[in-house]
């Protein structure tokens, strides 16, 4: 695989770098880069635009991009940020979740239910920023470039449901580790599904629901499969980080360095975050009926806003299991490093 992958893309949204160099600086340049999940809205208006036109264009045509995505290739997700750190290509994309099997502390990257709106959730990510670089770089010899959202990971249910406590005894899919705990402290079973299981899991009566995103549910069909809509970020934000073999990155031009880094936060995070704003509007609108819904045909859905009281005892099961779990697991200094970033922005601590 590594002679259909061999060259490199660049830059870093992290490490600030000096001017962004114009297009008649950059000399040419080749990349293979793979994108996250083709089917969804992240990869079809943002990734694909940024890596195939945006870059070309404003390089002058000195930067080529050759692009596919993990699952038009058959490789799993949390294989992604492995096989880069390998140089089998030269940029990846995947969901930070996938991989906290190879690293635990890149879980504190998309913490459920403290970020409620897009807003507070890059804030969130913003915090991370220097600590997700360093683990790029120590677990999987790569650079971090970008970090960009899907919208809120929401639940969808085959059942009746009208608050968190209608959860308890369901079997549920997570969207990672922290969901999963979290489910399991309100009297729910954790599940583990491939996303692809979902609709026939659901419709089988395998699993009573499952946690993903609004948008992403509407794409592959959840809600022929799913009766009601429960509206709360119980699976964050599920951020997809943006990165670049480290062999490659410091084989580079400074200037292709500068006008990655430059480009990547104008002209793809920030993009992307913005929609992200208007997004679970939108695709609640489709899933719904509430609305216009300019994706296609919008399905009835009933929709579920959970109350005060719920969203103040989710906090608390936060606060009380979930991140003292995970500050164990990743070990070291992260719960201080997480609570002097993530945790003094939005107001959330871990006991150390």
């Amino acid at each position: 695989m590594k002679s259909v992958f061999r060259t490199l893309l660049a830059g870093a949204a992290l490490l600030p770098l000096a001017t962004a160099a114009t297009a008649q600086d950059l000399p040419a340049t080749d990349f293979n880069v793979v994108g996250s999940w083709s089917n969804l809205p992240l990869y079809q208006e943002f990734e694909r635009k940024f890596w195939e036109e945006t870059v070309p264009a404003e390089s002058g045509g000195a930067i080529n991009v050759t692009m596919t995505t993990f699952d038009q290739m058959g490789v799993a997700g949390a294989d992604v940020y492995r096989m880069l750190g390998d140089g089998v290509f030269d940029v990846g994309m995947t969901v930070a979740d996938y991989t906290v099997g190879d690293a635990p502390e890149l879980e504190g990257l998309d913490v459920p239910l403290i970020a409620m709106d897009a807003g507070s959730a890059r804030k969130m990510v913003d915090a991370a920023k220097p600590w997700v670089a360093d683990i790029m770089r120590d677990r999987f010899n790569a650079h971090a470039l970008a970090i960009a959202p899907y919208p809120p990971q929401i639940v969808f249910c085959n059942a009746e449901i009208a608050s968190l406590d209608d959860l308890a005894g369901k079997k549920i899919r997570g969207s990672g580790r922290m969901t999963s705990l979290f489910l399991e402290a309100l009297g729910a079973e954790g599940i583990t599904l491939a996303f692809s299981e979902v609709p026939g899991a659901l419709e089988r009566g395998v699993i009573d629901c499952a946690v993903t995103g609004a948008g992403s549910g509407y794409a592959s069909g959840w809600h022929e499969s799913s009766t009601h809509l429960v509206n709360l970020p119980l699976g964050g934000w599920d951020p997809v980080v943006t990165a670049v073999n480290l062999d490659k990155w410091e084989s580079l031009d400074p200037a292709v360095q500068a006008f990655l880094t430059e480009k990547a936060a104008s002209e793809f995070e920030t993009p992307a975050w913005e929609d992200a704003d208007g997004a679970l509007a939108r695709d609640i609108a489709c899933l719904t009926g509430s609305g216009e819904c300019a994706r296609g045909p919008a399905a009835s859905m009933t929709l579920v806003e959970v109350s005060a009281e719920d969203q103040a005892k989710a906090v608390a099961i936060l606060e009380d299991k979930i991140l003292p779990d995970w500050a164990q697991r990743a070990g070291g200094d992260w719960a201080q490093r997480w609570n002097e970033t993530v945790g003094a922005t939005l107001g959330v601590s871990i006991a150390e």
